[in-house]
């Protein structure tokens, strides 16, 4: 016999970024001091302090907001096509900068380097791409072509480049000016964006970075200049946020949590369907609002789907996310890691079957096994609820109308899956399904021209594509 094979790490190098021991506030085309506490930002593979980020007060706010509204005064009566020039230049200059960004998003968040390489930043770049060609054709829109002014937008840490792409390059193309506010936890592409607005001589004060925690976005969002908000977070938030805006004349766009339902049936081809459910739930640790969350599969079926799944979830790697090699990273935080941990045993004690892959979990970090729980019912809270994690509850149905009814039997509505070789059955799961996107045969499949949002909880408004223009023109 040969010699058994063994694994072989190909961890990508750090030398490619270069962080710095601190950082300030992107302000009016500079980088400034904050006039509140320094906060830290770790690694959560190996919990090592990365950097000192400034944490912006409501003083900071203003100055950004203020920069913001005299860069407007310019930047909305440009030319569509000068805009452009600018957000081509953005996109070319992350496609260059790419390995750069790719490493530093995995070090900060925790995810596989493949997917930030592979996934995030072809993606970022193409959404800039993409609105660079909308912002001298508006008037084909159907929105309207007169910008609203200054953008305040609030992005979470499981995608925090991409999320940035979503709401800076719409904004732009369409005139308008931003202040931006990424997540605590991951605030590092985003400043290195900032330098990217500066090697693009992007004109002062349109894109302006504040960093901070719950409160910097509180008072951004509650700033009376801001005529537009945008926020990607948890439902809870985006209530408040609600709640904070009701009464004024800003505009809205909120896409909240999530609790996607995969629904494989039983003439779907089964391997295809289980690499698409091992994508749409651990995929990013499962930090995704669309993650795949519930399997429903049909009755039929179930033995052998459990079982070529609980396979091939015993091949994935857990590990280093700058490895090349590994498929499921760090959780993002501490905190995360509780919560994932404290759904999970709740869900053991109300009588599901916990069973997670075999894996070998590094001794510093945060990390958390692909887990999957049988034996759910949908009065279970691992059914309900949004772990936000990798870890997939598995219910069964016999009919089409009760998995539409099971799918559709929560309070979010972000996204769904259909796997059948029927195309009748998908187009008809698909207008029953209170979802807003629905893939078939795929899942986690995002395109710059294809808008993305939610119904019910999930939060109203839609990113990406032509209707993503809606939300930044009057």
């Amino acid at each position: 016999m040969g010699t058994p094979f063994e694994y072989a790490p190909a961890p990508e190098s750090r030398s490619v970024v270069d962080i710095k021991p601190s950082y300030g506030l992107f302000v009016g085309g500079e980088f400034v001091d904050g006039h509140g506490k320094a906060f830290k930002t770790v690694n959560p593979a190996t919990e090592e302090v990365l950097a000192e980020v400034a944490e912006a007060d409501e003083h900071d706010v203003d100055h950004a907001v203020k920069a913001a509204r005299r860069a407007h005064r310019t930047w909305s009566r440009m030319p569509g096509a000068e805009r452009a020039k600018y957000l081509y230049r953005i996109a070319r200059i992350i496609a260059e900068r790419s390995r750069e960004l790719a490493v530093l998003e995995s070090i900060d968040n925790g995810k596989p380097i493949k997917e930030s390489r592979d996934v995030d930043v072809p993606i970022v770049s193409a959404h800039f791409f993409y609105y660079a060609g909308w912002a001298d054709k508006l008037k084909y829109a159907g929105y309207g072509e007169q910008s609203l002014g200054v953008a305040a937008q609030i992005i979470p840490w499981n995608f925090p480049l991409l999320m940035l792409a979503w709401k800076v390059a719409p904004a732009l193309a369409c005139g308008n000016t931003v202040v931006l506010k990424p997540a605590e936890t991951t605030p590092l592409t985003a400043l290195l964006f900032a330098e990217i607005c500066q090697q693009a001589d992007l004109p002062a004060g349109v894109v302006n970075i504040v960093t901070g925690a719950g409160s910097t976005g509180q008072a951004l969002v509650a700033h009376p200049d801001v005529d537009k908000v945008a926020f990607t977070g948890s439902t809870d938030v985006g209530k408040q946020i609600a709640r904070t805006v009701a009464g004024t004349d800003k505009r809205v766009t909120l896409e909240l949590g999530g609790k996607a339902a995969n629904i494989v049936f039983d003439d779907a081809p089964i391997d295809q369907a289980v690499e698409g459910i091992v994508n749409g739930i651990f995929f990013n640790q499962g930090h995704v609002c669309c993650a795949g969350s519930r399997l429903l599969v049909q009755e039929s079926v179930a033995d052998d789907v459990l079982h070529r799944l609980k396979r091939r979830m015993a091949t994935l790697r857990v590990g280093d996310p700058l490895d090349k090699n590994t498929d499921v990273g760090a959780i993002n935080s501490a905190e995360q890691l509780a919560r994932i941990r404290e759904l999970s045993d709740i869900g053991e004690a109300e009588g599901a079957e916990r069973w997670s892959a075999p894996c070998e979990l590094p001794s510093h970090g945060y990390w958390f096994p692909p887990t999957l729980f049988t034996d759910v019912t949908q009065a279970h809270r691992i059914a309900r609820e949004e772990i936000f994690g990798p870890v997939l509850s598995v219910l069964t149905f016999r009919t089409p109308a009760e998995a539409v009814a099971k799918a559709n039997n929560t309070p979010y509505g972000l996204s769904a899956g259909v796997w059948t070789d029927k195309g009748s059955l998908i187009l008809k799961m698909a207008n029953a399904l209170r979802a807003g996107v629905v893939w078939a045969n795929t899942f986690n499949k995002f395109d710059p021209t294809s808008p993305f949002g939610g119904y019910k909880e999930s939060g109203y408004g839609r990113e990406g594509g032509r209707h993503g223009l809606e939300a930044y023109l009057r």
